[in-house]
């Protein structure tokens, strides 16, 4: 059986290894990725594995984000801390899930409901995209907590140009001041709205109304001209691009 492990924690990678061979599963490891960039990139080229495990929350957005760029032809067993509203449309289409910590019991039944229905779990493109795009959707907010201070404040969302991270320090811009946000990027993206917000690449997330211009870049990459860019260079990594342009024309 040969599987792949889409994790960008090492330790929970590891931890999930540990647990298959104490569940005497055996398997034959191709990989282990941690970016939404690097899975599509390694599926591109590559046969499908038997299956695969994916956590939601990678360094570089949602895993639910590669399907919006590939088909993944092989069955999908994700291993989550997520909500459980996530949790339950998991189970309406049909793709078994771990609730992290992983428990050897859970891993026992969901290996046996994989070996079971097989042909079964094959993951649905369509019913993805749809899934992430409820998650957006069903998540949108007003206000973002910002620090102030020796305290904190709200930020309208309305007035959020783009978002970026550096040094594990997250930024807001506006159209007249920059601010601290309480969040990582993995924890605003999904609560922000699908239609006027996208994460471009690892680091930056861009309003709609704030692109001023768009140029193409080389390695099939595009350059986006951005209200009150300060310093930042704002790039559209390569496996978004496809999907950059699909949400411009929302």
């Amino acid at each position: 059986m040969q599987i792949l492990i889409i994790e960008d924690e090492a330790r929970a990678a590891n931890q999930l290894q540990n647990l298959l061979q104490t569940v005497a599963f055996d398997y034959s490891l191709l990989g282990i990725m941690d970016t939404v960039e690097e899975s599509v990139d390694w599926f591109q080229n590559n046969k499908a594995p038997d299956l695969v495990f994916m956590d939601i929350q990678l360094a570089d957005g949602l895993s639910f984000e590669i399907f919006q760029n590939i088909q993944v032809p092989c069955p999908i067993i994700f291993t989550t801390a997520f909500d459980q509203y996530a949790i339950q449309a998991f189970k309406v289409n049909s793709v078994d899930y771990l609730l992290k910590p992983i428990q050897q019991t859970d891993l026992e039944l969901a290996l046996d409901k994989f070996k079971r229905s097989r042909q079964e779990l094959t993951i649905s493109h369509e019913k993805l995209q749809n899934f992430l795009a409820d998650i957006s959707r069903g998540s949108q907010r007003e206000g973002i907590l910002v620090k102030e201070g020796d305290g904190f404040t709200q930020l309208r969302i309305s007035d959020l140009l783009y978002a970026y991270s550096e040094d594990s320090v997250t930024f807001g811009i506006t159209a007249h001041k920059r601010v601290i946000i309480d969040e990582t990027l993995d924890q605003l993206y999904p609560t922000l709205d699908a239609n006027q917000f996208f994460r471009i690449n690892r680091s930056q997330i861009v309003a709609k109304p704030s692109i001023l211009k768009i140029e193409r870049y080389f390695n099939h990459r595009l350059k986006l001209g951005i209200t009150n860019a300060r310093d930042q260079e704002f790039i559209v990594s390569r496996p978004k691009t496809n999907d950059f342009k699909s949400w411009l024309n929302r």
